[in-house]
């Protein structure tokens, strides 16, 4: 147990949903804590914390199948409120003595509902809603003590509970916004059932992240950070300057792999508005040096990742105590990179500053936002005065420009991609198109085509540009922009950008893409 004083939360055990991450982020949107377990964890960690409710998620297996994930049957023990969503509706309900079978009517996809009593979950509704059904098998003998709360035509027991013991279990997926009252739902069970207070909020966040990093680094240590200029490091930077002051020192480093004009950005905003020490390190030749020849997505980001330790590692020497690296690691980055919580995730991509990290890294790593989603660092941002600027900044990947570069990188085709994105940027922000995006940008592809420009033949190479929504970024769906601004922006990448002759449209949403191409 940690000396940091821990919020009171719910635990939300991931029995193999794709959403369990999404249930997290409705709970915490809700201002409550959360914290995710595998089921073998999952006691474990319930005892550990202070807590206040438990959600059990949905999942792709079968209760009455032999490889079904094994449960502990304590969970339900002690003494708070239970929410089953799908499979864990299932699994309660088949532990507490009531039946599971394969439905005669399987329901995926959207569903009309009819709420029978308003209570509970359910208190504020008032006859039918949509929700989210995604299940083959579902509850035909609802245990002793359950009773009816909404159904289905195809499914009887579609929202059940025991009043007694504080169980709530529904077959739909109220996380997902295809239920249109979903959030309402999670929230009746929170605050009318749990009972919390709402204190998980920025201003919570930060104190908490503070005495954190206190913790870890002890009152003489240092931190070397790596500051990349984005919303994400900018508020790690932060987080760490409040806790230890002067014993911070941020690395810039200018890998030749940055935006267009990035570099004089991060200095101007770090060095004269919050006073913080800030090393701007050259390292342009280093990096694409060490990119040369290279094409694989995989080995540009670990060679980057291993160039970056090499980097602070070099600058923490200059220190006594600079046993630390501070990062700007997220959520999102993690559950990408690595089974976060020892499950069966796919590794998508290595993000430098997880997967592609060196395993004899001599330094303690400090990541204040490790634990958090985008919308929440953009909020404790602000909570700390970031400028506007930085806080509601597209996201720019740790490997910068790299992996926007499909193929191999040099120094010219870095600076045909700088200027070409440059013009994206600046055109659809000038437009006001930005708000409510994602992240907006130019990719430069390992093709050419043949053109014709002043009647003469020209062989150049291929711009896509990628314009996407998301909240979170774990999903994201693309965004077709005004025809008029995709023209305005077409047409100046051809004419001002030498080396680009064709610009095409991506319109491919994530799954089954991902945001960045490489």
């Amino acid at each position: 147990m940690t000396a940091i004083q821990q919020p009171k939360g719910v635990l939300i055990v991931d029995l193999g949903t794709q959403y369990a991450q999404l249930i997290a982020r409705r709970v915490r949107e809700a201002s409550v804590w959360c914290e995710i377990a595998p089921p073998r964890t999952a006691l474990e960690k319930a005892k550990s914390m202070d807590l206040g409710g438990i959600i059990l998620s949905g999942g792709p297996a079968s209760v009455y199948a032999p490889d079904a994930p094994h449960i502990p049957v304590e969970l339900l023990s002690l003494g708070v409120p239970v929410l089953g969503i799908c499979y864990g509706m299932q699994w309660m309900s088949q532990t507490l003595g009531g039946e599971v079978k394969a439905a005669d009517h399987r329901e995926f996809g959207r569903a009309s509902m009819l709420v029978e009593k308003p209570e509970g979950v359910f208190e504020g509704f008032d006859g039918r809603t949509v929700v989210w059904m995604s299940h083959g098998d579902q509850v035909v003998r609802l245990p002793q003590g359950f009773e009816v709360l909404a159904s289905t035509d195809t499914c009887p027991y579609a929202a059940v509970r025991d009043t007694r013991r504080n169980y709530y279990a529904v077959q739909f997926h109220p996380e997902v916004s295809h239920s249109l009252r979903g959030s309402e739902i999670l929230s009746n069970f929170l605050y009318k059932v749990c009972r919390f207070q709402g204190d998980w909020n920025p201003g919570s966040i930060v104190e908490r992240e503070i005495a954190r990093v206190r913790e870890i680094v002890g009152s003489t240590g240092e931190v070397v950070l790596g500051l990349s200029g984005g919303v994400d490091s900018s508020v790690a930077a932060l987080l760490v300057h409040k806790a230890i002051g002067a014993r911070l020192h941020c690395i810039f480093v200018d890998n030749g792999l940055l935006r267009l004009g990035e570099r004089e950005v991060v200095e101007r905003t770090f060095r004269e508005h919050f006073k913080i020490d800030l090393t701007t390190v050259d390292a342009g030749e280093r990096f694409l040096t060490s990119l040369k020849g290279v094409t694989d997505p995989e080995q540009k980001r670990k060679l980057i990742g291993r160039d970056f330790v090499d980097v602070f590692r070099e600058q923490a020497k200059r220190f006594t105590n600079a046993k630390y690296l501070g990062q700007g690691t997220l959520y999102p980055d993690v559950i990408e990179s690595v089974a976060v919580h020892g499950g069966n995730t796919a590794v998508i991509k290595s993000h430098h500053n997880v997967g592609g990290l060196p395993k004899d890294l001599d330094m303690t790593l400090v990541e204040p936002l490790r634990e958090l989603f985008k919308d929440e660092v953009r909020a404790i941002g602000r909570h700390m005065g970031l400028d506007p600027r930085i806080v509601d900044r597209q996201p720019f990947p740790g490997p910068g420009l790299a992996v926007r570069i499909v193929g191999e990188v040099t120094p010219e085709r870095c600076l045909v991609l700088q200027k070409a994105d440059h013009i994206v940027t600046s055109e659809i922000e000038k437009a006001g198109a930005h708000k409510g995006l994602w992240q907006y940008f130019a990719a430069l592809l390992p093709v050419k085509s043949v053109g014709v420009m002043g009647d003469a033949r020209t062989y150049e190479s291929c711009c896509a540009l990628r314009i996407v929504e998301s909240s979170d970024g774990m999903t994201a769906d693309w965004h077709y922009l005004d025809r008029e601004l995709l023209a305005r922006i077409s047409n100046r990448i051809i004419n001002e950008v030498r080396g680009i002759n064709r610009v095409v449209l991506d319109i491919s949403s994530k799954p089954p893409a991902t945001i960045e191409w490489e």
